[in-house]
């Protein structure tokens, strides 16, 4: 999941348990649409965890003019990154608030992207009704 500053989804995508999350990293980036004037708007930084520190993706983001912000591997704790971290996981926990995308109730996966989309719909719609 990418989400804005105020913790809007901008681009999701389901995956099976088995994959790490890592391999969906280029393709999740640019599945966020271009917006903005012009259709110019795409995300300046990526905040992520240790998880996704490679070359490999640090590389892909800045071909992409992404300021990658990835918390390096065989450090110490404290890289500040938690600051910004947060905003993604109170997004998670409020998609988990839908009962249903808590527990996976449905066996198709497209009953399941559907309902993690209108999780998403709703969280964007409770962050313009906060917005006006």
């Amino acid at each position: 999941m990418i989400v804005d500053g105020r913790g809007t989804p901008l681009a999701v995508t389901l995956t099976g348990a088995h994959r790490h999350d890592v391999t969906q990293l280029t393709e999740l980036v640019d599945r966020v649409p271009p917006t903005g004037r012009y259709g110019k708007f795409r995300p300046r930084r990526l905040y992520a965890d240790r998880a996704y520190d490679s070359k490999r993706h640090r590389k892909e983001l800045r071909d992409r003019h992404i300021v990658p912000k990835i918390a390096r591997q065989k450090t110490g704790h404290g890289s500040g990154l938690g600051r910004e971290r947060w905003i993604v996981e109170r997004t998670i926990s409020w998609l988990h608030a839908n009962r249903y995308l808590a527990r996976r109730h449905a066996r198709r996966a497209d009953i399941h992207e559907a309902m993690l989309t209108l999780a998403c719909a709703k969280i964007c719609l409770k962050q313009l009704h906060n917005f006006c």
